[in-house]
């Protein structure tokens, strides 16, 4: 019994002594840094056929011509021909735009009731994407979001599309309600500080 617990100690003594040296070994290897770069590569190293190509590319002639005004004496008739190649079809695409005609404004939202629009930011849950559609849907007013019903309410979430559900959720008809009527301090004890 006493054998097997000596050769069981040189054993694990021998491989703790194996992980010592490569653990050393590994650390020494990783202290010493990144090796220092003696040589910095120039632009000329690529060799003289880069230096020649980069030349020829300077002395070419321009790729487009610049387009210049024919004299007043030449008239109409020489207007055609100063044009460059491809500087025609920006010309006939500037009289495109010249014809077609002008895409129509939209229709300004309706006003509420009252004559003014009110300010529909402050009902909790209405974000501005959502105070920018209900306009073109012809809300605009604290009023008329209050005497939404429900059909009115189903139909709305129908124009509203990612935010479907919304009007129900944040209770936007009571919120309206409170503010409608002016009942701030009514408002803030329900929904919190407007």
């Amino acid at each position: 019994m006493l054998q097997t617990i000596d050769t069981n100690t040189l054993v694990i003594g021998a491989a703790v002594l194996a992980v010592l040296l490569i653990g050393f070994i590994l650390l020494r290897r990783g202290s010493t840094g990144a090796k220092r770069r003696d040589y910095k590569p120039d632009v000329l190293d690529e060799g003289a056929a880069s230096v020649q190509r980069n030349q020829a590319l300077i002395d070419a002639a321009p790729a487009a011509q610049i387009i210049t005004a024919p004299p007043a004496s030449v008239g109409l008739a020489g207007v055609g021909e100063a044009v460059a190649v491809g500087a025609q079809d920006v010309v006939e695409e500037a009289a495109a735009e010249a014809e077609a005609p002008a895409a129509p404004e939209p229709a300004p939202a309706p006003e509420s009731p009252a004559g003014t629009a009110d300010d529909l930011s402050r009902i909790k849950g209405l974000g501005p994407k959502l105070q920018a559609l209900l306009p073109t849907l012809g809300i605009t007013s604290y009023a008329q979001i209050a005497a939404l019903t429900e059909a009115d309410l189903a139909e709305l979430d129908t124009k509203l599309g990612a935010f479907a559900g919304r009007p129900a959720k944040d209770n936007w008809v009571e919120q309206a309600r409170f503010l409608a009527a002016g009942d701030t301090a009514g408002f803030e004890a329900k929904f919190g500080k407007v």
